[in-house]
């Protein structure tokens, strides 16, 4: 459970630190100041781009997109019973986005988990097809 709270987190942060509601940002930095320091907005958004690949591809190679969309789906379900429930509303934006950042997370960090739970689950190991 700790490995995929760890892994959940780094995806988050890899979302928030691209995109969030507040002024701490990639995407808003660039707007504001990427010309003045554009060596630096390229090599931050190389990183970015890096993590990215990382958690895509293994969230590809672990659920594929049908798994993505399962496991977004599970989230939105969750969701519509917190909102039909009155636990929470839909009417600011700013929380929207927070939302929509954890739901994202989420769908990465059990990608990126989901090798580990099939091998516990299983005691099967995932492996990459070799080319001989």
């Amino acid at each position: 459970m700790a490995g995929f709270l760890v892994r959940w987190l780094f995806a988050f942060l890899l979302l928030a630190a691209t995109f969030n509601p507040t002024e701490w940002n990639f995407s808003t930095w660039v707007m504001t100041s990427g010309r003045e320091n554009l060596s630096v907005a390229v090599l931050i958004g190389l990183i970015l781009i890096i993590g990215y690949i990382i958690y895509m591809r293994a969230t590809m190679r672990s659920i594929g997109p049908v798994g993505m969309a399962l496991v977004l789906a599970l989230v939105a379900a969750g969701l519509w019973v917190a909102f039909d429930l009155g636990w929470m509303s839909f009417e600011n934006p700013t929380a929207n986005t927070w939302i929509a950042l954890i739901a994202l997370s989420f769908v990465l960090g059990i990608g990126l988990s989901w090798s580990h739970v099939r091998r516990r689950l299983s005691g099967q190991a995932d492996m990459d097809d070799v080319d001989d």
